[in-house]
């Protein structure tokens, strides 16, 4: 017997009649789409500056506007500053000087052939004349070492605890022969310079009380840099001398106006 015999229990075909008493065949037809998001249905939460009101947004753009006009202002100054000399440089120099100069200022001596490998203090010391009218002379103060006690462990410090007193001391080398003559006519502003500096440390540091015990006065300042040599790593074969040399520098008197600290 065959589906095509004509009995009770006789199959049927995909469209023909279900069989007595059996369930009905499923009808599988296309699956119904689902229905598309209504304007009414509510929207998800917002973030970020979105969750914000109109006048918070208009203010993040407007900050956003700053900084960004900020950054590329900084980058255009910074490269006029290292590229070569051009005619923008020549006609707006000044300017980008005043911007890059003392806080941004460009220094690539990390990239050198040859690194600098020396460690340079700058010390100071003070005669003072007492209130009996004698003459005492102060010992030595590091005033480089002040300085980087005041930096160590600092995350922010000062632009003049970083450089006042390094640049003083590289504008008179660069003003000054080995024999601490002038060369130029900026030889006596530097020396001017260095020597108001190391007063006003003198007076930071209360140096003619810890010298006289009470009242005085500066009478002359004398300076001077003590060099040593950074020591090579373990596994290097370089030899070098650890032994200070000192640079002394001659006794400079101090003005009056000076003498106190007064002059900022």
């Amino acid at each position: 017997m065959d589906a095509y015999d004509g009995g009770s229990n006789a199959r049927h075909g995909p469209d023909g009649p279900a069989a007595p008493g059996g369930p009905a065949p499923a009808v599988v037809g296309p699956a119904e789409p689902h229905p598309p998001a209504g304007p009414d249905l509510p929207a998800g939460p917002r973030t970020g500056v979105a969750a914000l009101s109109l006048r918070y947004q208009i203010g993040v753009a407007l900050a956003l506007a700053v900084v960004a006009v900020g950054v590329c202002v900084h980058l255009g100054m910074t490269f006029l500053h290292v590229a070569p000399p051009n005619t923008v440089t020549r006609e707006h120099g000044e300017a980008v000087d005043d911007w890059i100069y003392p806080e941004f200022e460009q220094n690539w001596k990390l990239f050198a052939p040859n690194p600098l490998q020396q460690n340079i203090s700058i010390q100071v010391r003070a005669e003072v004349r007492d209130g009996e009218g004698g003459t005492l002379t102060t010992g030595w103060y590091d005033l480089s070492a002040e300085d980087g006690r005041a930096i160590d462990g600092n995350l922010l410090p000062s632009h003049t605890q970083q450089n006042e007193l390094r640049r003083a001391w590289d504008f008179f080398l660069a003003t000054h022969d080995s024999e601490n003559r002038p060369v130029g006519l900026r030889g006596s502003l530097s020396e001017s310079y260095l020597r108001r500096i190391v007063v006003l440390r003198l007076d930071r540091d209360d140096a003619v009380r810890a010298t006289t015990g009470g009242a005085g006065v500066i009478e002359r300042v004398q300076v001077r840099s003590r060099t040593s040599n950074v020591p090579p790593p373990r596994w290097s074969r370089e030899k070098v001398s650890t032994t200070p040399a000192y640079r002394e520098l001659p006794w400079w008197p101090v003005p009056k106006d000076e003498a106190g600290g007064g002059v900022r």
